[in-house]
């Protein structure tokens, strides 16, 4: 699986709930007219990622895919037919953007319940297969997901782990990053 997440911030001065009003609607209108490969989406309300400007507040959204076949009707979907009008209305008071592409290393995807993400460099000099065995022993205990970042495409250390229980500990090296679910598909409704 890979999952296709996209950061923003809404202009200065934008009130959150009119932000996240039309960033809804946008993830609605994708869910209601899914393109090719496209499993499901979620959208954040997140703070502490040293990659949003300012330090301010942002989100993050992240849509899950089959492939990396799927990018090019992701992206063609998200600007055309019923989606056409909620993306604009979402970018037209979006201030900045970045995105990046992530590949689902090990666990199974963990969005139930999710209220931050771990975000981790692999130690210089310590083999992946290490890197790995050590996040296993980490995260054994709870549902959990490790994502690692593809071609070196986003501004974010290369792994995230998401873990939904906010009590287990930290990975050495790790950024965390709050997270308050904005939406989520009807399968996913009851997490908010």
């Amino acid at each position: 699986m890979l999952a296709y997440v996209f950061w923003h911030r809404s202009h200065d001065g934008t009130a959150a709930a009119e932000y996240e009003a039309r960033l809804t609607a946008f993830h609605e209108a994708l869910a209601a007219a899914p393109p090719p490969g496209f499993y499901e989406s979620f959208a954040y309300r997140m703070s502490g990622a040293p990659w949003i400007p300012d330090g301010g507040p942002g989100y993050e959204d992240w849509y899950l895919l089959r492939d990396a076949a799927a990018l090019d009707p992701l992206n063609q979907a998200a600007v055309s037919g019923p989606r056409h009008r909620p993306h604009d209305a979402v970018a037209a008071q979006a201030q900045w953007g970045a995105a990046g592409l992530y590949l689902l290393r090990q666990g199974v995807p963990a969005f139930a319940g999710l209220r931050r993400g771990l975000w981790l460099p692999k130690p210089a000099g310590q083999s992946y297969e290490t890197f790995y065995a050590g996040i296993r022993a980490h995260a054994d205990s709870e549902p959990w997901a490790l994502w690692g970042r593809q071609m070196v495409l986003g501004p974010t250390p290369e792994f995230c782990l998401h873990q939904p229980a906010s009590t287990l500990s930290t990975p050495p090296g790790a950024t965390v990053v709050g997270l308050e679910l904005v939406w989520a598909g009807p399968a996913h409704r009851a997490d908010k």
